[in-house]
């Protein structure tokens, strides 16, 4: 939920923050034995929803740090290429729309096609498409 959070551009502090309201509210809900059908769906439902207002009050954005890309290789030609890689695919992340980073990020977590459109709100087949477009830019980007 935090590294989902973390896609909205939220800092470290406020993400943590978002995921221990997130898990308060799904608590609170449980505690007055109130029925969730897809309780995965609902929290990324409730966290989307939080995210997108935590952004807006705060309304800056800062861009990822490089050390958030590990150079894996010791040769510095390898690194140097993974280094170059890794900022052609942000760049692309940047370039994708809110919502195909989003639908992105949570079919990376392992939802399914209708659990994402249920969290975020949309139908299955606008999943599936900007679930398409996002990866065909990304390839675009890395080749």
């Amino acid at each position: 939920m935090y590294h989902y959070l973390l896609t909205f551009q939220l800092d470290p502090a406020s993400a943590q923050d978002v995921t221990q309201e997130v898990f308060l509210r799904l608590y609170s809900v449980w505690k007055k034995e109130e029925q969730i059908r897809n309780p995965r769906a609902w929290v990324f439902k409730v966290a989307h929803n939080l995210g997108l207002t935590t952004r807006k009050r705060s309304a800056r954005w800062e861009p990822m740090e490089e050390s958030a890309y590990p150079a894996g290789a010791a040769h510095p030609e390898c690194q140097a290429l993974d280094k170059e890689r890794a900022k052609l695919i942000e760049e692309a992340l940047h370039e994708l729309s809110a919502q195909q980073r989003q639908v992105l990020h949570l079919r990376a977590e392992g939802l399914k096609y209708r659990e994402i459109a249920d969290a975020i709100g949309v139908r299955v087949s606008t999943v599936s498409v900007f679930l398409t477009r996002a990866v065909k830019r990304l390839r675009k980007a890395i080749e």
